[in-house]
């Protein structure tokens, strides 16, 4: 099968398109025909390594020194369940997948392999393989942290970073969970963030909401410390939280996705896709996700 090794740590160039093995499932595992990927900032992070120097040694150890143990690298997918391992009992060959595999990767391949029991779960039949690709990176994030804010409906949320995958997911969530959501974001990104059900909309490079004199439950940072360092103490209220995209390691279930589908079903969730690009254009799209300026999600067709 096809597939994108990471043959070493570095600039985009060091993925390269070869032919490997294809694996076979174990007895508790699918192998999913993959048809789409995305390429998410943790996939940039890792080809590059791109770690604070306090978290180098623990990352090395984790996955590994002078390159990935796990060459094939992605962590979201979407396809077709193509075969089964023995004691599988909850999915079928033809189902149709999408999913998350934060620490085995292998989504950009033809073929990957996952655990029933991992985050995976049959794709709603009102939403496209490409949406569904678009879909769980930024929504488990944004679920995670919004849940962390401890968010309630009638409270007011200001999400920095309102555009990315994790802004425009959090932006939809906040509203499904009743709160009145402010979105930051650049001029060239307004017109989507309000679409997506923003109450209210700022342009950063023209305002600086901590200058507004508004006071806010939760401001979310979704675009991580490293990007933008917010001084916005005096933006909370009396009980206000801070919270950003980087604090801590994040815990994601299954029941996460079962509520994702829920909403999707209802017409509740859209994806927000940027770019499309094939599997044999993953370093221009690794490039374009290294820029930081991406509208959502940037997808991969790899069938």
């Amino acid at each position: 099968m096809k597939a994108v090794i990471c043959t070493k740590y570095g600039p985009p160039e060091v993925l390269q398109l070869r032919d490997v093995k294809k694996p076979v499932p174990k007895k508790n595992e699918l192998c999913v025909k993959v048809l789409t990927t995305s390429v998410t900032a943790s996939d940039c992070i890792i080809r590059g390594f791109k770690v604070p120097f306090k978290f180098r040694i623990p990352m090395w150890l984790a996955i590994g020194f002078k390159k990935p143990r796990k060459a094939i690298l992605g962590i979201v997918f979407s396809g077709v369940v193509e075969s089964i391992g023995n004691n599988v009992t909850s999915f079928r060959i033809g189902d149709e997948v999408y999913g998350f595999d934060r620490f085995g990767f292998g989504a950009y391949a033809e073929y990957k392999c996952i655990s029933e029991n991992s985050l995976v779960i049959k794709k709603p039949k009102n939403i496209t393989y490409k949406a569904s690709a678009a879909m769980p990176y930024g929504w488990l994030l944004a679920l995670y942290f919004l849940k962390k804010g401890n968010i309630q409906s009638g409270q007011t949320v200001l999400i920095y970073g309102a555009s990315g995958s994790v802004g425009t997911a959090a932006i939809q969530l906040s509203k499904y969970l009743g709160a009145k959501v402010t979105g930051v974001c650049s001029t060239a990104n307004l017109e989507l963030v309000q679409s997506l059900g923003a109450d209210e909309v700022i342009d950063y490079t023209k305002e600086d909401f901590t200058f507004n004199s508004k006071k806010y439950d939760l401001i979310f940072n979704a675009v991580g410390k490293k990007k933008a360092t917010l001084n916005c103490k005096e933006s909370l209220t009396r009980h206000g939280k801070h919270i950003t995209v980087d604090d801590g390691s994040p815990k994601f279930y299954i029941d996460d996705l079962i509520l994702l589908n829920e909403l999707i079903e209802n017409k509740q969730f859209k994806a927000v896709i940027d770019r499309t690009y094939s599997l044999e254009q993953i370093v221009q799209a690794h490039r374009y996700v290294d820029k930081g300026h991406k509208k959502g999600n940037v997808i991969i067709t790899v069938d």
